[in-house]
């Protein structure tokens, strides 16, 4: 039902939409709800304006009259932060401010900050959270955490540790929480040093450590090369009769089947269900990408049956694990087949995965056929989608095909410059031969 909907959705013209109806017309009954308005506005995160068009729509009499929900609205400002278009991102959080209940525009504001800190724009994030969260009674410790968990998701690690331990004393005094941001944002960075340094100043400061600080810190390890050591602190949690959760488990699971290999994460596993921990999808795709890892795809697809009876259905890593290890064509081009069948829908990173892999082998059939598939589920191709597309299509041999897709994405304005190696003219630019023209007339 979702499905047909979002087709007929998109045949809609939005931007004609937005005119007010007559004042005798009553409003139109609408079956969209909110998941719907969401999938859609997921569509256009590649073209912005017709994404804010539909968001309007949606949200006025002539339309769906379908009420903006917190996650909806955040979604908009995220496509519009996407493109840089933060003075329009800020004035459509602030037109949705409701003065008795300021934590409706929370998520949106998460969004803003979010974009903001991924285009490099600190000192703006910082005015957002100063200025405008301010103006809408959201200048609190909750907003403060937004700002430094936006900054340490995107690798400004130093700038938001300057707002929590510089010159200037902070909005709010450091307490786990932002401990544990700034943690996981080391983490994040693969700064080992100033995160070890980072997990003893907690001591030092006399910050406690909670759940979720032994749960980064144990990630950190295993990816540092050092799953080892990410083990021993598992064992001392337990040793402290700290509450493990599915969390802590799931991250013990992965660094002990880099350690030791495997075999010893379905051991832990056992002994987590035991526990009475009941495993999440997250803990299947663990042991499964491991299995996959070591070429025990058998075992793995029996490890998916189990997530059944255990309640959990695959999701889109589920499939990966299988995309990324599988060495035939044919299983990997099956699997995707009955993942599309089975309703687990592939992300762009799903596409982009697929038509690589199959352009290193050498399969122009199936790149083809990946790419028409993500356009009938209506996702719009990115710039990393269309250059792997190139990729496969210049391996072959294939120039002009190529260069078609090029001009495409060109045309999109999801690249800034043409490919030199396939001379693509820029939209409306002129060539060499006629500027030179043009200088002798």
């Amino acid at each position: 039902m979702l499905s047909l909907l979002r087709r007929r959705l998109l045949a809609l013209p939005f931007s004609t939409l937005q005119s007010p109806a007559p004042a005798a017309t009553p409003a139109p009954s609408s079956s969209l709800d909110a998941a719907a308005v969401l999938e859609t506005l997921s569509l256009y995160t590649n073209d912005w304006r017709r994404a804010l068009d539909f968001f309007h729509w949606s949200a006025s009499p002539a339309g769906a009259n379908l009420p903006p929900t917190a996650a909806t609205l955040s979604r908009a400002i995220d496509i519009l932060g996407k493109h840089f278009e933060f003075p329009l991102a800020t004035s459509l959080l602030l037109s949705h401010h409701d003065p008795s209940d300021p934590a409706f525009l929370r998520p949106a504001l998460r969004a803003l900050l979010n974009r903001l800190a991924a285009a490099n724009l600190v000192d703006d994030a910082v005015r957002v959270f100063e200025s405008t969260a301010g103006s809408i009674g959201l200048r609190d410790e909750a907003s403060f955490h937004l700002l430094i968990d936006a900054l340490c998701d995107h690798r400004r690690v130093d700038e938001a540790h300057h707002l929590c331990f510089g010159k200037a004393p902070p909005p709010f005094p450091p307490g786990t929480k932002t401990h544990n941001l700034l943690l996981r944002g080391w983490a994040k960075t693969r700064a080992w040093t100033r995160l070890r340094q980072h997990w003893f100043d907690m001591d030092n400061r006399g910050v406690a450590k909670d759940l979720h600080s032994y749960s980064i810190y144990m990630d950190a390890l295993a990816k540092s090369g050092k799953p080892w050591k990410a083990v021993k602190v598992f064992k001392e949690m337990k040793q402290k009769r700290l509450p493990v959760d599915i969390v802590a488990y799931n991250t013990a699971i992965h660094a002990i089947g880099l350690a030791q290999g495997v075999d010893f994460s379905v051991r832990l596993y056992r002994q987590m269900v035991d526990a009475g921990c009941k495993p999440n999808t997250a803990t299947f795709n663990t042991i499964v990408k491991l299995l996959c890892k070591e070429g025990r795809f058998r075992e793995g697809y029996a490890f998916v049956q189990q997530m059944h009876k255990a309640g959990c259905e695959p999701n889109v890593l589920t499939y990966h694990c299988f995309f990324q290890y599988l060495s035939r064509p044919q299983e990997v081009l099956v699997l995707f087949e009955k993942m599309l069948e089975r309703g687990c829908r592939p992300r762009m990173d799903t596409y982009v995965m697929l038509i690589k892999r199959f352009g290193r082998w050498g399969f122009l059939r199936p790149v083809f056929f990946v790419w028409k598939t993500m356009e009938e589920q209506g996702l719009s191709p990115d710039a990393f989608a269309y250059n792997t597309l190139i990729d496969a299509l210049l391996e072959k041999g294939m120039v002009d095909l190529a260069r078609k897709y090029d001009e495409e994405m060109l045309a999109k304005g999801l690249s800034p410059k043409p490919r030199k190696e396939l001379g693509t003219q820029l939209p409306g630019a002129e060539s060499d031969s006629d500027n030179a023209m043009s200088g002798v007339f």
